[in-house]
């Protein structure tokens, strides 16, 4: 598995925590039947997780997460929110499920991370009962659109496509995921695109001010330095150029997805 190139710096668990099935999952809205049970690979600090756990039901949504901070960020908002939903640590490669255990397995933003996404999928296909349905949804920094753009944010793009290369990712996962899926042997796939888009005032303030952290102080900085690819002078003018595009009037930035759902062979 590669390394997950944003760790969980507390500005990186806030952009998470900002996910819902709206901005991040609505592909996947016609197969949230209540009743079906479902897997959510990758779950973070549970934000998506919990509002599957909403639709679904008592009981039938688990949140799987390496990092033990993840989880325990997951199982305080469940607590909070009063949803039963379960959280474990687990590795995306080695579930902590039986086969045909879930009717769905989801996975965002996973997928770019790992050094191996077919073994990833099949693995998800593993615990996914038959007619069920694999689902993933990843970023393709290739077409990121920034506006109005800096020398300091085009340098930022290019660290993020360099950055997470280097710990073994692949930041062009959106355009990847149906070659994957059959390569890992899925063979009814269905491909689906959508965008983040941050353009007013208070989005720009908070998605510039998250950035203006990451860049400096999460493990984007840390690799970035570590693998020779920038240094921390660089990456503090970075840091001042997402703040001067945060306080930019016409700022706008667009970030496309892939989506694919593949029915698993009975």
């Amino acid at each position: 598995m590669a390394k997950y190139t944003h760790g969980h710096h507390p500005s990186v668990l806030a952009a998470h925590a900002w996910r819902t099935i709206a901005n991040s999952a609505a592909y996947l809205e016609p197969h949230l039947v209540p009743g079906a049970s479902l897997v959510d690979v990758g779950s973070g600090p549970g934000s998506i997780t919990i509002e599957f756990a909403r639709r679904l039901g008592p009981g039938k949504v688990i949140g799987v997460d390496g990092a033990e901070e993840a989880i325990a960020a997951a199982r305080a908002a469940a607590a909070e929110q009063g949803v039963d939903v379960r959280f474990e640590q687990g590795d995306v490669l080695g579930l902590p499920l039986a086969d045909d255990a879930v009717d769905i397995a989801h996975a965002h933003q996973v997928l770019q991370h790992l050094g191996d996404p077919v073994a990833a999928l099949r693995e998800m296909a593993r615990v996914v009962r038959p007619g069920g349905i694999v689902a993933a949804r990843d970023v393709d920094t290739g077409g990121i659109i920034v506006h109005p753009s800096s020398e300091g944010l085009e340098r930022w793009a290019e660290l993020y496509d360099r950055i997470p290369r280097a710990n073994g990712g692949e930041p062009h996962a959106g355009r990847r995921l149906v070659e994957w899926a059959h390569r890992a042997g899925l063979r009814q796939v269905t491909a689906t695109a959508s965008t983040w888009l941050f353009s007013s005032t208070p989005e720009r303030a908070w998605w510039g001010g998250l950035w203006a952290e990451r860049v400096v102080a999460s493990s984007f900085a840390d690799d970035g330095v570590r693998h020779g690819l920038a240094t921390r002078a660089e990456l503090e003018t970075i840091r001042a150029a997402w703040r001067a595009w945060a306080a930019e009037p016409d700022g706008w930035m667009l970030m496309p997805h892939g989506e694919i759902v593949a029915r698993v062979d009975g």
